[in-house]
């Protein structure tokens, strides 16, 4: 699966498949300004040079010759009774499948950071100050009933998506025009110069067909895009949607005529006849049934059920294959979520002391056998994660919002508390009450009140036995200084209306993080984003320091300026405890049934490649035997 920062703003796409990324620089070309006639590039790139040149034939990583067929059975966590991608953040439950039946305007390589080569369009130009971008549609695009991809369908797609999705109206929100320039060309207009990424991350829109969605159904009613739907759409894609049942499975299956199946960002990928999808509550009752064979793939997040639960016979006897895969096209912050709309939480000395009753290495130690290492910084994993005390440019950055930002992030490298022991834990659970009594909390009847008198009381929401034990774990530190505790478990329909709405206390959350971050980051922690039902920003921070930051980070002219901004940005998050940092793993971690291969070795940037750059292997599959 080709990964941008639009995956990682959707989150995970699908179970069986692992969501990178980027600000744009300039292509090593002739300077090209505004006014100029537009200088055609076959790629762009967030940093620079680009691997492949104008001509190239396929992508080093991929088996040209890979083989088409077969199947894949693959395993989504929750639900689903809605296709319709557009309104996918505050209307229903998606089906993972539905986003792999479009395609964008560029694609994703996946053994360089940030860089896109042609998928829909053939090319793109942009001048040197970033303040437009020209695509140039591919005369053969063809959506699956023949018709030919038209501008119209692109200017439909960022103005229907702008305004139906949360998460889409802030990622271009600088885009204020959209218009026809040529019988297969759009001009996206920035709203000012200077943002070095826009160009690219107009390459990630989804393109969605306009004559569709404005036509009639099979039975004659009028299609509307704003609302949720379980009438398969159609795309332009390798993979169209076919037999499914509400909420239970999506079976996807392969174009044979796909219009794109010999571009060079498409050969040697999409080899599986069919992608069949099976939809489960709760990872316990996946794993079951992929035991069972009735699963080929399962992505497995619990460090204690990859430690003890893959002990059955297919294990030992090879037929299915346990593998860890590295992640290098991300970063990321996890951490319990404090809602700032939440009177008892604006007190950042409260936020601090529910950091302190959180013993992480206790919890390691108990239910995830020391795999993991705690989290310190919103960019966990990546050169933009900040360090000791800041200095150069990231100092120089930071004195622009100095009187508006705690103090501690020019004297103190921020670190977490470490507990693991009784002494240490003891010193925190110390150090927590100290806070709370500054904050003008106070102990009455072992039950800690807030400075108005009112008890405090936090409800941490969760919708699966994995989040339910972690939240189990923490619950009676909590407990122990006095804030009245409890775990609510609801089902992944509820779930999702309470966050899109905010109505919570405590949540679980998790921002993977670019390799370059950019324009997301307004929809991460921007204060337009806080009010917006639906958004990525479910903290609710509205911080005028925050926003200048990343501001910084969107028009950063250089990498380094970029990476000090981002690490100016970071500070500021971690001393405003705005959650709780939690742990993270630098592997993605899958078991599989030895049906299939890929070629060697996988991308970099490419986690595990599943699904586009693996293929069905007849002699594997016939050597372990048939499918349940």
């Amino acid at each position: 699966m080709k990964i941008t920062r639009r995956h990682l703003l959707q989150g995970a796409a699908f179970a069986a498949a692992a969501p990178s990324l980027g600000a744009a620089t300039i292509l090593p070309v002739q300077a090209q300004k505004a006014t100029e006639e537009p200088v055609w590039r076959h790629a762009l790139s967030l940093f620079g040079e680009v691997k492949y040149p104008a001509g190239f034939k396929r992508f080093d990583y991929v088996n040209p010759d890979a083989p088409k067929g077969g199947s894949v059975r693959m395993i989504s966590i929750g639900t689903f009774d809605n296709f319709n991608i557009a309104v996918a953040g505050v209307k229903g439950s998606i089906a993972p499948a539905a986003a792999m039946i479009y395609e964008t305007l560029m694609a994703r390589s996946q053994d360089e950071v940030g860089t896109e080569y042609g998928l829909l369009a053939e090319s793109a130009a942009h001048p040197d100050d970033f303040s437009w971008v020209i695509y140039r549609l591919r005369k053969d695009a063809r959506w699956q009933d023949g018709k030919p991809v038209t501008p119209e369908d692109v200017i439909f797609s960022i103005e229907v998506l702008k305004k139906y999705s949360p998460m889409y109206r802030s990622y271009y929100r600088h885009v204020v025009k959209s218009e026809k320039t040529g019988d297969h060309e759009i001009k996206f207009t920035f709203d000012s110069p200077g943002n070095r990424e826009l160009p690219t991350i107009v390459g990630e829109l989804i393109v969605l067909p306009k004559h569709y969605w404005e036509g009639s159904d099979s039975q004659g009613r009028k299609r509307d895009i704003s609302a949720t739907t379980l009438e398969p759409p159609m795309g332009s894609g390798p993979y169209r949607i076919g037999e499914f049942v509400a909420g239970r499975s999506v079976r996807l299956e392969r174009v044979k005529d796909y219009w794109g199946a010999s571009l060079p960002t498409q050969v040697g990928q999409n080899n599986f006849d069919e992608m069949r999808f099976e939809f489960f509550r709760d990872n316990l009752v996946a794993l079951e049934a992929f035991k069972a064979d009735q699963a080929d793939w399962i992505a497995e997040n619990s460090a204690k059920q990859w430690a003890t639960a893959y002990d059955f016979p297919a294990v030992a006897e090879k037929r299915v294959i346990k593998e860890e895969f590295p992640i290098n096209d991300s970063g990321r912050m996890q951490g319990f979520v404090l809602n700032l709309r939440r009177e008892q939480f604006r007190d950042a000395r409260l936020r601090r002391a529910f950091n302190y009753a959180y013993d992480f290495e206790e919890m390691n130690k108990q239910l995830f056998y020391g795999q993991y290492k705690r989290i310190n910084s919103y960019f966990e994993g990546t050169e933009l994660a900040s360090s000791g005390l800041p200095q150069g440019e990231e100092l120089q950055i930071l004195q622009t919002v100095r009187d508006k930002v705690p103090s501690e992030v020019f004297t103190t490298p921020y670190t977490n508390p470490v507990g693991g022991n009784p002494e240490a834990v003891r010193a925190n659970l110390r150090e927590s009450i100290k806070l709370l009594k500054e904050a003008g909390c106070e102990i009455r009847d072992r039950k800690l009140v807030d400075p108005a008198g009112k008890p405090v009381v936090v409800e941490i929401l969760v919708q699966d036995p994995s989040a339910e034990r972690i939240g189990l774990f923490y619950k009676p530190s909590l407990e122990r200084i006095g804030v009245t505790t409890s775990i609510r478990v609801v089902d992944d329909a509820q779930y999702q209306n309470r966050i899109r709405s905010f109505d919570f206390d405590v949540i679980i959350d998790v921002w993977p993080e670019s390799l370059s971050p950019g324009n997301e980051q307004r929809e991460f922690w921007g204060s337009q984003a806080a009010d917006q039902p639906g958004s990525k920003n479910t903290v609710g921070i509205k911080n005028p320091a925050v926003d200048a930051l990343i501001d910084k980070v969107i028009f950063a002219k250089d990498r380094a300026g970029l990476v000090a901004a981002t690490r100016a940005l970071d500070r500021v998050l971690l001393w405003n405890f705005y959650v709780v940092p939690q742990f993270t793993y630098p592997f993605s971690r899958y078991a599989r049934w030895d049906r299939f291969s890929h070629a060697e070795p996988l991308p970099k940037y490419g986690r595990s490649g599943l699904p586009s750059l693996w293929w069905y292997d007849a002699e594997k599959a016939a050597r372990i035997g048939k499918r349940s």
